[in-house]
């Protein structure tokens, strides 16, 4: 029997969006708060009690990856998004989608759980320990807009099994294991990537802190999240990093302090240089990938300079923000047809059908 069409699949997720807005807006439904009792309930309490399960995951953290889900489902761009796609109006045989999601930041497996939906297909899902809850509720609520989605849905904790293809994300250990189990199956395995912003040196003080977002949100943990920083030869570090006490709160959270704690004390007894803000620590380095705390930053030339060499960097950058690129303050905002790895999740669900 062929489940929903793509315009009922768009309607549900088009109300779930509806259903998170007026949530986060504090909107007294039984999704946000029960005019009943005194405490708050469901979204709000998962909110609040994320970081008891999960540290990194402090509420400020859980809404702003909230925020950007709910921001994205609308009907305008659930048609435009879809839309790209003819063969999603069409009748499919649908596949069981094994989809091992990653737990670094909140809701980090969104996008895979709403991709093998809204395309028709069944979802088995294996959460990371560390983000479960969020997953679930949100699961729950898409069931009670349509009933229909309590047979598409499978959530699991132990192994993989049953499916027809696999969507794994994880670390570049975590990779090999995906691609020594999975290899057969048709598959979209992802590794570490880092994303980078380009600094022309002609921003406004409103650009730049807009990229302390793109910094300090999630305390740098996302894929999405700037690790690295190009600026031009004779920048001025300590102007630059001005923009960003308004992030320095930071630093009152314990396990982002013990990062920072460890990392300077490492560069002291190495007698390696680096600025130090207070909150975060700057240090000049090739490298794409920096540890909490720690923003690397590396000079360039030219334009034509740093677009070469991130070009020859290109498998291992999630995505950039500059000027010609994402803008500050984006770069965790992306769109639905924002694929991550620049892999279009939709076209290799199609595929397989």
């Amino acid at each position: 029997m062929q489940f929903m069409n793509l315009e009922e699949r768009i309607k549900s997720f088009t109300i779930l969006g509806e259903i998170l807005r007026n949530a986060l807006a504090g909107n007294d439904d039984k999704y946000s708060r029960d005019r009943s009792r005194p405490v708050p309930t469901t979204i709000t309490r998962l909110i609040e009690n994320q970081h008891l399960i999960n540290p990194w995951f402090t509420p400020a953290n859980v809404r702003i990856a909230l925020n950007a889900i709910a921001s994205e489902l609308t009907k305008e761009n659930l048609i435009k998004w879809t839309n790209a796609y003819p063969l999603l109006k069409e009748n499919i045989n649908p596949e069981r989608a094994g989809v091992i999601m990653a737990g670094n930041i909140p809701l980090v497996g969104f996008h895979d759980f709403l991709s093998v939906l809204i395309s028709g297909n069944n979802l088995i899902a294996k959460t990371s320990s560390k983000d479960s809850g969020l997953i679930s509720y949100i699961s729950e609520i898409l069931c009670s807009v349509n009933p229909e989605f309590k047979n598409k849905i499978e959530f699991t904790n132990g192994t993989l099994s049953n499916f027809d293809l696999v969507i794994a994300t994880g670390s570049n250990n975590s990779s090999r294991y995906f691609e020594y189990y999975f290899g057969k199956y048709p598959n979209i395995i992802r590794k570490n990537r880092n994303s980078i912003a380009i600094i022309d040196g002609n921003e406004t003080a409103t650009q730049l802190e807009a990229l302390g977002t793109d910094i300090f949100s999630y305390f740098g943990l996302g894929c999405r999240n700037i690790s690295k920083i190009y600026i031009p030869e004779g920048y001025d570090l300590t102007a630059l990093s001005k923009n960003w006490d308004s992030f320095s709160d930071c630093i009152g959270h314990q396990k982002y302090a013990n990062n920072y704690d460890f990392n300077k004390a490492v560069y002291i007894v190495n007698k390696e240089s680096f600025h130090d803000t207070g909150y975060i620590l700057m240090k000049e380095e090739n490298k794409l990938s920096s540890p909490v705390s720690v923003l690397h930053y590396e000079y360039y030339k030219s334009q034509y300079a740093v677009k070469q060499q991130t070009e020859l960097l290109n498998d291992k950058i999630q995505c950039i923000a500059g000027k010609q690129y994402i803008p500050f303050g984006k770069t965790q905002s992306p769109h639905l047809w924002d694929y991550a790895d620049g892999i279009d999740t939709i076209e290799f669900l199609l595929k397989k059908n």
